[in-house]
């Protein structure tokens, strides 16, 4: 049996469902709606709020479906965001409760949007016959805080060590003179011996010496032991000598220059232990019966008496105690090294290819490349450096170049050059000093994310001190770019203490909700620089936010003064948005 709807009847329904959709939109009036947070705020290029929606009771009808559509409207551009939907279903008791919900919403950040407002449209619909009506819109929240983008981007040009060693460097000469049993005399045959000879010629040839040291000692023996003064006597007579031949070469006031110290040894066993360990005269278990007397009780005489009784002691007496009456004698000269100076214009010359590059080693040259404050004369002399030995150094220190030109110049298109050096330089070594490099070359291009891995990586190298400073300051600006602000408190806490290291620090902790500690931190910047207008801005943002007009007003005057264009800035800030009518903070934007 067919079911026989009147026209009649099905005009009732439809006027009975239109007076339905028309009592709802009366009553969401009275809806209250809630955006968390208000004004919205922008985090790692994302916009994040909540919104909760409370209904009036009575306002859902059943079988009726009430949406609130929600878009984010900026200047001409309207950007449709998610709805919230209440389905009289699923809120059985929506005549005696007032239906709730919440909902999420993000979108990406664009710089244009600034400036605008969360805005909703409800819209009551019939299901059955997809009759709707529509409130008017209704702006729920202002724009966007967009304090995270204050960040200043930090650089960082590190270079690697050059392995040249500027300082005065002592040569050790070292030559043993030997004397007969119980004597000090030096024997002619040992003045005209191989090792008198060398002394000789070492003596002629006037080296810069600053101190010889002679040892005089003595085999353990009675005869060589009874005389306390022997090994004194043994080490003055080779001064004699040394002073004798400096008289001889006319070294006329050197002489004074030169620092002789003279240490005999007296009853001493360690030079006949070192003698015995390398001695192939004896078997290792003769040598235990040598090592157990001397390391065992009694006196020095003692032992000696026990050391004669050994089976072997006649072959060691004859082989090995020879070799303990000496006078041993180092002689420390100065290393002869090219000046600064030589080495600057050999540089500048090989860079130009006037010389060859083998005039100066790698290390003179690398170490060039820190006499000059030109970043230019750097380039050319650590490009020549990459030439000249390829090394990993050489190829950093010129990306390095490349970098602090880059931050001279404000010229980022130079990044690109220096990430070719360290992609050579990290094939060849990886290094904590080219990875803190890819740091500022990555956030140079403007990629953040690559960056942050850059300098995890360069820390993980075992950076060093200066090293690890530097690329903490890149560090953490890029970790107030991703909205890791508590990490960019730690970044920056370690950083270089510079201006903007101090202010990004001071950001991270407001970003971090530390408001007091980054009011603070903004002052400490604003001491180190009295003209950095950000140190103020940033101390007005924290003011702000612990409600302190006094102490707003004071640093927001401090930071026009320093920048005049920041006027604009704090005047459409949605930070000083409880301020704007205060008429001393107006006074101080004039």
């Amino acid at each position: 049996m067919k079911k026989i709807i009147h026209a009649g009847a099905l005009l009732g329904i439809v006027a009975l469902s239109g007076c339905s959709l028309n009592q709802m939109v009366k009553a969401s009036k009275e809806q209250q709606l809630t955006v968390t947070p208000n004004p919205l705020e922008v985090h790692a290029d994302t916009v994040n709020f909540e919104m909760a929606a409370n209904l009036p009771v009575k306002m859902l009808k059943k079988g009726k479906v009430y949406n609130l559509n929600t878009y984010y409207k900026y200047g001409e551009a309207d950007l449709e965001l998610e709805t919230i939907e209440f389905k009289a279903e699923d809120y059985p008791n929506a005549s005696t409760e007032a239906p709730r919900q919440s909902k999420s919403f993000s979108f990406a950040y664009d710089p244009a949007m600034k400036s605008g407002n969360v805005e909703i449209k409800g819209v009551a619909v019939n299901p059955k016959n997809n009759k709707n009506k529509e409130t008017e819109r209704l702006a729920v929240a202002d724009g966007i805080i967009t304090t995270s983008k204050l960040v200043e981007d930090v650089y960082y040009a590190a270079y690697a060590g050059h392995g040249y060693n500027n300082q005065e460097e002592l040569v050790p000469t070292n030559i043993d003179f030997f004397f007969d049993q119980g004597r000090s005399t030096l024997k002619y045959s040992e003045k005209r011996s191989d090792r008198g000879q060398e002394f000789s010629a070492f003596i002629a040839e006037k080296n810069v010496t600053r101190t010889v040291t002679v040892t005089g000692t003595h085999s353990p023996e009675g005869a060589e032991r009874i005389n306390s003064k022997l090994s004194e006597e043994r080490a003055q007579k080779i001064e004699k000598f040394y002073r004798d031949q400096m008289k001889k070469y006319d070294y006329q006031g050197m002489a004074d220059s030169i620092k002789f110290v003279i240490k005999p040894v007296i009853e001493d066993w360690n030079d006949f232990k070192k003698l015995l360990a390398g001695y192939e005269g004896i078997d290792q278990a003769a040598k235990s019966e040598y090592l157990n007397i001397v390391n065992g009780g009694g006196t020095f005489e003692e032992k000696e008496k026990q050391l004669r009784k050994l089976s072997t002691y006649k072959k060691v007496f004859k082989e090995l105690y020879p070799t303990l009456r000496a006078a041993k004698t180092e002689i420390l000269t100065v290393k002869e090294k090219k000046t600064d100076a030589e080495i600057s214009v050999l540089a500048k010359q090989i860079s130009e290819g006037k010389v060859s590059a083998d005039t100066l080693s790698e290390e003179e040259l690398m170490y060039a490349g820190t006499l000059t404050p030109s970043l230019s004369e750097k380039a050319a002399i650590y490009e020549a450096a990459t030439k000249k030995s390829g090394s990993w150094n050489a190829h950093n220190n010129l990306a390095a170049v490349y970098i602090a030109q880059a931050i001279e110049g404000n010229n980022t298109e130079l990044a690109a050059k220096a990430e070719t050096q360290l992609d050579i330089a990290n094939n060849k070594k990886e290094s904590a000093e080219a990875y803190a490099n890819l740091a500022s070359v990555y956030l140079m291009q403007g990629n953040a994310y690559k960056a942050n891995t850059a300098a995890n990586k360069s820390l993980s190298l075992g950076a060093s001190n200066d090293v690890s400073k530097g690329v903490n300051g890149v560090k953490g600006s890029t970790e107030i770019v991703m909205a890791k602000y508590s990490d960019a408190v730690s970044s920056t806490s370690a950083a270089e203490e510079s201006v903007v290291n101090l202010f990004n620090k001071g950001l991270a902790q407001l970003l971090n909700k530390d408001f007091q500690n980054a009011a603070n931190t903004f002052g400490e910047a604003a001491n180190l620089d009295s003209n950095y207008a950000m140190a103020y801005y940033g101390a007005a943002v924290a003011s702000a936010r612990l409600n302190q007009a006094d102490a707003v007003v004071e640093n927001i005057g401090k930071a026009v003064a320093a920048n005049p264009e920041l006027k604009a800035e704090a005047l459409a800030d949605l930070e000083f948005r409880n301020f704007v009518a205060n008429e001393a903070f107006k006074a101080a934007l004039k």
